[in-house]
């Protein structure tokens, strides 16, 4: 007996989605509720489990394919061993991931008895370094390998080099003397597309202008030497820069609400909360969930909320209601090394925050040249409702409690 896999309900006004990725290929075992495959909509990656166990039967939506909810995707077929799909069914799809090209030195994704899913992302990644992915060790749902699995495994060297294209391939002919030129083409996933798109309506729309200051972090990084240990014995969590950031963006949003406002039609609506997105890392790429009401929040509790999104993201286990609304963004862009940038709102929100990675600069502090942990900060703004007097204002509120972390405790 056959069990249908549809597209099951994504939320509310999200009718449709990709296929992403086909985690079983037809014959392999599963599990009743085990992810069987990756779909992806307009803001994040869903996990569709398996509706019995069995065997895994006809794949009949392909990679990339846009879906309704409630289409067909393939057969689950129960009992312990596969068995042929209805009559009716669509003849079988092909197997999950395509195989990489025949000259290009890579393994195959069934790897010393190991079964590796790549998904198209990854499996460039692979390529490009000529690593052997069954070498590395793979953080994301079910062990699957994520971009940052492969970056982190080419920066620290601990990846394997796979065998020479002649080695793994024999009887592939010799590749042509000179540069390699090969090209491959991905397609957008519809949650790049949706960035994409999104970005470009801000820059449309918004008169956007970026402000800059720079914020002497000594203070703070001593606050968080001295106290982290007893933090995380206490709370279960690290002590990060994020939960002392977000303290200080939610009180200059007091002070300045502008900031925290938006246009709708001819109209401005302030609000008297602050929703705070931040931007988080996941394998399909940054992810923007919101922690809600984050100014009647400790930092405990900020860094518990961005801890518990950080995981979701990795495991694919974001929702729609995790990155709905906002009313202000955080970007980290220094967890990847940025040095400065200007980054886009994210409409219909009118500010975004940058911030930028740790370096030693020399600073005058009293006439004197001296050595601090500084870090450029970049507030973009839509010029349209917020002055510029309003951004620099805001920026430094933020750039002095940070300074000085005992005006978060003191609301000053």
């Amino acid at each position: 007996m056959a069990t249908e896999v549809k597209v099951p309900t994504l939320g509310e006004s999200v009718t449709e989605a990709t296929v992403g990725q086909w985690l079983k290929k037809p014959g392999e075992a599963v599990a009743l509720d085990e992810p069987i495959v990756s779909l992806e909509t307009d803001k994040v990656a869903v996990d569709v489990p398996a509706p019995a166990a069995g065997t895994m039967g006809d794949i009949v939506a392909k990679e990339g394919d846009t879906v309704e909810v409630g289409a067909l995707l393939a057969y689950v077929n129960e009992g312990g061993a596969a068995a042929a799909a209805p009559a009716t069914a669509p003849a079988k799809a092909e197997a999950a991931a395509p195989a990489p090209a025949a000259s290009a030195p890579a393994a195959s994704d069934d790897e010393e008895g190991g079964n590796l899913t790549l998904s198209p992302a990854v499996r460039r990644l692979v390529l490009e370094h000529g690593l052997d992915p069954s070498k590395i060790k793979g953080s994301g749902k079910d062990g699957r390998l994520t971009k940052d699995d492969v970056m982190a495994a080419v920066a620290a060297g601990t990846a394997r080099a796979i065998a020479s294209a002649s080695a793994a391939a024999p009887a592939a002919a010799a590749p042509a003397a000179g540069p390699g030129r090969a090209q491959e083409r991905v397609k957008m996933t519809r949650l790049r597309q949706t960035v994409a798109k999104r970005l470009k309506e801000a820059q449309n729309t918004a008169a956007l202008l970026t402000t800059f200051n720079d914020v002497d972090m000594t203070n703070v990084i001593e606050a968080r030497a001295k106290y982290k240990d007893l933090f995380e014995k206490k709370h279960g969590v690290r002590l990060g820069f994020m939960g002392f950031f977000t303290k200080a963006v939610c009180m200059a949003l007091k002070d300045i609400p502008g900031v925290n406002a938006q246009i709708e039609g001819d109209e401005i609506v302030y609000n008297d909360f602050a929703d705070i997105s931040v931007a988080v890392s996941a394998p399909s790429g940054l992810v923007v969930p919101v922690i809600r009401n984050a100014e009647s929040m400790s930092v405990a509790q900020i860094e518990k909320t961005i801890g518990d999104f950080g995981k979701k993201a990795k495991d694919g286990k974001l929702t729609m209601e995790d990155m709905k609304g906002g009313t202000f963004t955080i970007s980290n862009g220094g967890v990847f090394g940025s040095l400065m940038s200007t980054p886009i709102i994210n409409p219909p929100q009118s500010a975004v925050l940058g911030l930028h990675r740790i370096e030693d600069r020399p600073v005058v502090r009293n006439g004197q040249v001296v050595v601090r942990p500084m870090m450029y900060l970049a507030l973009s703004y839509d010029h349209r409702l917020i002055d510029g007097r309003e951004a620099v204002t805001f920026l430094v509120a933020v750039k002095n409690a940070i300074e000085d972390p005992t005006r978060l405790l003191i609301d000053l």
